[in-house]
């Protein structure tokens, strides 16, 4: 309640913003594809939601990896409660971001939708076991965070810097299909690609993407990194406590 009430109520713009931020991107994505690139249309999806699933679906691990590097740091006060440990709030941080996250892309759906911008998914379970893999690679990501940022607070810094890169080498803006065959390899190492590609799937039955996409080798990435956060939490609890 204590974070829900923070990360809600605390600013009276905090809903408009959770909801404008993603708005703004799609609006300046698609007038400089209009304006540069001759057309919105992707093969087997419109450019809009095609648009709107790869964001919503970066926004979610986003928010989960860089809300939890300050988790710990905001609620150390907590700390003097024997129960309090310093995994708790990164915890409930990204159990939060999810379902807002979550809430917010069912309004879009909803409304886009509504527009005729057909942004119900073609294979619901598909779509919906994809959002909750890159939930759970954000909460390991966020898990792992947490600790070394708190630890060493230049990694903190050296994460918000990489966001903007990272969105770039997502295939969130862009096709995958628009990178040179010799560089796809090298982009499939992201994990981030995998999920938002089989997510875009899944929403559009039409829609192609490059050979190498495995879900497998995400839930590698998040099964590992979650168990290294924990680990990490486990090894230095004393340590964050008093830092």
């Amino acid at each position: 309640m204590r974070e829900t009430i923070s990360r809600t109520m605390a600013d009276r713009m905090g809903w408009f913003w959770m909801i404008f931020e993603p708005l703004a991107i799609i609006g300046v994505m698609v007038s400089v594809r209009g304006l540069f690139m001759s057309g919105r249309h992707i093969a087997g999806a419109d450019y809009v939601a095609w648009m709107v699933v790869g964001l919503m679906g970066f926004m979610l691990f986003r928010e989960n990896m860089m809300r939890s590097i300050g988790a710990i740091e905001a609620n150390r006060g907590l700390f003097a409660y024997r129960q309090v440990k310093p995994v708790d709030p990164v915890l409930v941080r990204c159990f939060l971001e999810g379902m807002l996250k979550s809430l917010i892309f069912i309004l879009f759906i909803t409304i886009g939708s509504l527009l005729k911008f057909e942004l119900m998914p073609d294979y619901p379970f598909g779509a919906m076991m994809d959002w909750l893999s890159l939930w759970a690679l954000g909460w390991g990501m966020g898990l792992t965070l947490s600790v070394l940022g708190d630890l060493v607070p230049e990694i903190g810094k050296v994460t918000r810097i990489l966001n903007l890169p990272l969105l770039l080498l997502s295939g969130v803006i862009f096709p995958v299909l628009y990178v040179p065959h010799q560089y796809r390899e090298y982009l499939l190492m992201n994990p981030i690609v995998h999920g938002l590609e089989s997510m875009r799937m899944n929403f559009f039955s039409g829609y192609h993407t490059i050979d190498g996409i495995d879900m497998t080798y995400l839930w590698f990435w998040a099964l590992a990194l979650i168990s290294l956060g924990l680990i990490l939490h486990t090894r230095f609890r004393d340590q964050l406590k008093a830092h």
